[in-house]
């Protein structure tokens, strides 16, 4: 396995969040330890238990600054609500480096039953923000009266997840591009 790169920018602990948001894009949440996260960064792994007790509370902190990361990202330009939809989608490809990488909630998914109740719920929360943020702009896309837009924008974030799967399995950004054209001719607006 290739270790991840070092970060020579930030506080310890801002290093420490980049690398183990890293491993957990490339290598999944099960697929990397304390020693590969110390050794990245440059320091002890005894050093790692001063700013995170366990995996999981690193784990914790990193899917919660995902989680206002995306908040930010909303929050740093107003966009019309077409803008939007296909900044999400840039972000997805762009971003979580489809072909490459996976979503870091996304990425706690095939370990969910190895993983403690307080890092579920941190996944959750990230999934269920982006889904209420994709609610708002499908529903502002909409035609008047059409119902179950909660359903629709839950299923654009399910395209999006299992988008980025399929292309870290081949390999290929334009795998997770096909998948999204796909959906973009199902989508209102």
């Amino acid at each position: 396995m290739s270790s991840a790169p070092v970060f020579a920018t930030g506080t310890t602990r801002e290093q420490i969040l980049a690398v183990a948001r890293s491993l957990i894009e490339t290598r999944s949440y099960l697929g990397f330890s304390f020693q590969d996260v110390a050794d990245a960064v440059g320091i002890r792994k005894a050093s790692l238990y001063h700013h995170f007790p366990t995996k999981e509370a690193l784990g914790i902190a990193v899917i919660r600054e995902a989680t206002q990361a995306f908040k930010d990202w909303d929050a740093a330009r107003v966009r019309t609500p077409k803008a939007a939809l296909d900044s999400y989608f840039r972000m997805y490809r762009h971003t979580l480096k489809a072909g490459s990488g996976m979503c870091p909630a996304g990425a706690l998914t095939p370990g969910w039953d190895c993983i403690n109740e307080e890092l579920r719920q941190a996944v959750q929360e990230l999934r269920n923000t982006q889904v209420l943020w994709l609610t708002g702009v499908l529903g502002a896309l909409a035609p008047a009266g059409q119902k179950k837009v909660a359903s629709l924008a839950a299923y654009v974030f399910s395209v999006c997840q299992g988008a980025l799967l399929a292309s870290r399995m081949t390999g290929r950004a334009e795998d997770f591009d096909e998948a999204i054209a796909q959906l973009r001719s199902a989508l209102p607006g």
